[in-house]
């Protein structure tokens, strides 16, 4: 699962730089430009993949307690 979540922010990475949206004049729901529609659904895919990679890729050893000693 470490190499998918790697892969996933290398994809986003991609995604993010989006040339093809800068000249259209479209309007997604018919208020929001497409170029921040864009974003706004990167930015979600974003919170995702940060939500997979600390599910999945957390380490065990750092949710490991001690108990308090009085």
């Amino acid at each position: 699962m470490n190499y998918v979540v790697w892969i996933l922010i290398v994809v986003l990475l991609v995604l993010h730089q989006d040339n093809w949206n800068w000249d259209s004049d479209y309007l997604v729901f018919g208020f929001m430009p497409i170029g921040l529609f864009y974003h706004a659904c990167i930015s979600i895919a974003a919170g995702v993949v940060w939500f997979m990679s600390t599910k999945f890729c957390w380490p065990d050893e750092m949710e490991a307690t001690e108990e308090p000693t009085t």
